[in-house]
């Protein structure tokens, strides 16, 4: 249980230090959101608690193709907010659009022989 605790306060610092930054420096805050933080601290959490070469290899794989369809989002939000939209329908808007490329990638992916 400790170990979980430790792992929910380490990555929960991670996203309060993301905004925290980018209250002062917008830029350098989403430089940190950028980084793959939460996907290298998740590799590490799931290499101490199996580790398996294939398994991570897969999680890696998987990861790269998963990250393509969520950046249209980062994309399309601001177009929006400079259009008016307000903050909550903007995210959401962001939000289904990332869910509808998920599956358009997952769909694909299996077409296309690679393992999700």
């Amino acid at each position: 249980m400790g170990y979980l605790i430790v792992k929910a306060l380490i990555s929960g610092l991670l996203v309060v230090a993301v905004s925290e930054v980018a209250k002062r420096a917008p830029g350098i805050g989403a430089l940190i959101a950028s980084l793959p933080l939460i996907s290298v601290l998740g590799m590490i959490w799931l290499w101490r608690d199996k580790p398996d070469a294939q398994n991570m290899a897969d999680h890696a794989q998987a990861t790269f193709w998963y990250v393509i369809p969520s950046l249209p989002m980062f994309l399309l939000i601001p177009a929006l907010l400079t259009r008016g939209w307000g903050f909550w329908a903007a995210l959401t808007a962001g939000c289904l659009l990332t869910v509808v490329l998920y599956v358009a990638v997952t769909l694909s992916a299996a077409r296309l022989g690679v393992r999700l």
